[in-house]
């Protein structure tokens, strides 16, 4: 079956990404590690020695530049609905983070130590439909806040893809309740045509 014009599109798009081709140049799994690495060099929530939980990690773009930093006392556990290649010293678990068996697996690793970083770059798989796909990704969201809430040192941060539309303002209320410091992040990598905005946020309250 021959491709569609919107997808050939789609595709000489991607294939033209000045992101696409700097990740692959440099040997990054996907332009996505742009963003976080944006986000580090303007608010400095990686350091050395970290215990750090990343959901939705696939296809690892994001766990290979936090793996960097981890050294031999660091910890990165990984989640992705998705299977990932593996990568060094990245403890890695495959299955739906809204699924009471996936989050048992998560805190089974967790085992009841702080977590220094919560890193979320979570999606819903996209109907294309707003109504369908906002409520999923503020649902997304506030799982991983919960869970962020309940595992972080008090001094840890928590970094977590939003999309904007209904339900965002109370996000950032629940975000503004929970922590000291909420700040928000529209990276260059993120594509313009994009809602996606990240919160960085810091210091249990």
């Amino acid at each position: 079956m021959s491709r569609s014009k919107s997808s050939n599109q789609w595709l000489k798009d991607h294939e033209d990404d000045p992101y696409v081709i700097r990740a692959r140049k440099e040997g990054y799994r996907s332009r996505a590690v742009y963003k976080l690495i944006e986000i580090q060099q303007k608010d400095h929530i990686l350091k050395p020695g970290q215990f750090v939980l990343e959901l939705g990690a696939a296809p690892g773009g994001w766990s290979e530049y936090v793996s960097r930093f981890k050294h031999e006392k660091g910890r990165l556990i990984a989640v992705d609905l998705l299977p990932m290649e593996p990568i060094g010293g990245v403890e890695f678990i495959q299955g739906d983070f809204t699924k009471q068996d996936t989050l048992d697996a998560i805190l089974g690793l967790v085992d009841n130590k702080p977590l220094d970083l919560v890193l979320s770059d979570m999606a819903p798989n996209l109907s294309g439909m707003g109504s369908v796909d906002q409520p999923k990704s503020v649902y997304l969201a506030e799982l991983a806040l919960e869970l962020a809430k309940n595992n972080l040192n008090r001094n840890g941060h928590f970094v977590v893809k939003l999309f904007q539309g209904e339900g965002f303002e109370r996000l950032i209320s629940a975000f503004r309740l929970t922590f000291q410091k909420v700040k928000f992040r529209k990276p260059k990598a993120s594509r313009a045509t994009s809602s996606e905005i990240y919160a960085v946020c810091s210091g249990i309250r």
